[in-house]
């Protein structure tokens, strides 16, 4: 018997590159956990429903939309730019029950928008309209918070609420600054997180040092406890099926789809820009995967749920490299939920209010109403008109006011763009370019009104495509007319109706 003197194999490289993933994954989905448990709690007190409604987006979002999307590194939970849409939603419909129904069909319309291939038509909304109705959620954020945060909600005043607000929103401003991110324990706390940190000390050393400056319950999360199977079920709240007889309802349904599955595609363009490996998402796959945890957050009694750009940026940041990075997050928010309902019943809202505030400002800055001045009248007049249309009416008549205006820009400059007119002397050319529809003829009359007696005008159709009967009616009329005023007509290759 011989025995071999080689060496024993090296661990294989693919089980070692395995390992490391896995790890990456589990250590970002801690990460975007730190950061999705103030914003879930914050999201559900500004829409006005109760904390657990957001955590269980959250919930959902990571393990139901998180196993069934094609992204592997979007993130899904409750969004801060829906909030304006549920306390609407909430305000018309009069119940939450009611909501969830909407919540449900919402997430039908979803489905099927993914089974009709429209995730392309989100390419089709113009920037301005975007950016637009992006502002205006952050001014209505802005405008919803402020009492919570000055602890004004119900009329109470107590001067630690608007104090432990100011610090948090200073701590949120200055919580990235280069100068502060030399400390290793601000790389590793995320600014939501910190400020949430801070106010349970305040509550808590408030109790013991200072009662007469304690926050009252009232204005803290009130978080269910979940010790029992009933509590559990207790906590769950369900659809009104009846309601679904109601036009109000598919009118929320239609303003939730839309607006969840617009953040959502683009939350998928920009991560595909910070995404190392520059991975595409497929849109419609992932609308499916909305609409299906829109429909069980609508089952079961959870906020509406969105592909978000802060909690995915996190997880690219973070490490993570696959879809396990978002469902460790939800898993970690579930155990949350039941473990530490205690801690989480300390967090004021002032904090969360701060959290919400902060990103109202980032959605409606001063930089973007800037940049889009910058970019000239037919960026600006859209935008503004956006945020008008909203801020006056609601979400969705904003947006499609916002849109129509877009469009008759457009409509305009092409316009512009078909007819030419210039004279030298008395030599008239009217030139017809691309397709000369009945849009065109107010000012082909324009033009041709400004051709005097005895002139010569020049009708070019060269490089025209095509002519509506509408322009050729202008056209003929003028010509039957111009020889009693003298007006030679010299037409070059007018095409055949």
């Amino acid at each position: 018997m011989t025995q071999s003197n080689s060496a024993p194999p090296d661990p294989s490289p693919v089980a070692d590159a395995g390992t490391a993933t896995w790890r990456a994954d589990l250590f970002a989905g801690v990460t975007v956990f730190l950061i999705a448990l103030p914003l879930c709690l914050g999201i559900a007190s500004a829409s006005g429903v109760a904390p657990f409604a957001g955590i269980l987006a959250g919930v959902i979002g990571g393990l139901v939309v998180g196993l069934l999307s094609g992204s592997p590194l979007s993130v899904s939970g409750p969004a801060a730019g829906l909030v304006v849409i549920v306390m609407q939603g909430l305000a018309t419909l009069g119940s939450f029950s009611t909501f969830l129904s909407a919540l449900m069909l919402a997430g039908a319309l979803q489905f099927a928008f993914g089974l009709l291939r429209a995730g392309r038509f989100a390419a089709y909304v113009p920037v301005p309209v975007i950016n637009g109705m992006l502002a205006s959620i952050g001014i209505l954020l802005i405008q919803n918070q402020l009492p919570v945060a000055a602890g004004l909600a119900d009329g109470d005043t107590n001067l630690a609420i608007p104090l432990l607000a100011l610090a948090s929103l200073g701590i949120l401003a200055v919580w990235h600054r280069p100068a502060l991110r030399r400390f290793s324990l601000v790389r590793a706390i995320p600014a939501p997180l910190a400020v949430v940190l801070l106010g349970i000390a305040v509550v808590a050393l408030a109790e013991r040092l200072a009662p007469g400056y304690a926050i009252p319950s009232a204005h803290r999360v009130a978080m269910p406890s979940l010790g029992s199977w009933d509590a559990i079920f207790g906590a769950l709240a369900f659809p009104d099926f009846a309601a679904w007889t109601d036009p109000a309802v598919w009118r929320v349904a239609a303003v939730i789809a839309l607006v969840a599955s617009l953040e959502t595609l683009l939350s998928l363009e920009a991560l595909e820009q910070i995404d190392p490996a520059h991975r595409k998402a497929l849109p419609d796959r992932e609308l499916k995967a909305q609409g299906v945890g829109n429909l069980l957050a609508g089952l079961i009694g959870a906020l509406p749920i969105t592909a978000v750009i802060v909690r995915s940026a996190a997880n690219v940041h973070a490490g993570g490299r696959t879809r396990l990075s978002c469902v460790t997050h939800g898993i970690i928010l579930l155990v949350a939920t039941f473990a530490l309902s205690g801690v989480i019943d300390m967090i004021p809202l002032a904090s969360l209010a701060a959290i919400l505030i902060y990103t109202g400002y980032k959605l409606a800055s001063p930089q973007l109403f800037v940049s889009m001045n910058k970019a000239g009248i037919a960026q600006f007049a859209p935008f503004l008109v956006t945020i008008g249309g909203v801020l006056l009416t609601d979400l969705l008549i904003g947006i499609a006011i916002g849109f129509g205006l877009s469009v008759l820009i457009a409509m305009e400059r092409n316009l512009r763009r078909v007819l030419s007119f210039t004279c030298d002397g008395d030599h008239y050319l009217l030139t017809i370019r691309k397709s000369a529809t009945f849009f065109c003829t107010p000012q082909l009359k324009r033009y041709l009104g400004q051709v005097p007696a005895g002139a010569t005008l020049i009708l070019d159709a060269t490089h025209a495509d095509h002519i509506d009967h509408d322009v050729r009616q202008v056209v003929d009329r003028f010509t039957a007319g111009a020889a009693a005023s003298g007006v030679r007509i010299d037409i070059k290759h007018w095409p055949a109706s």
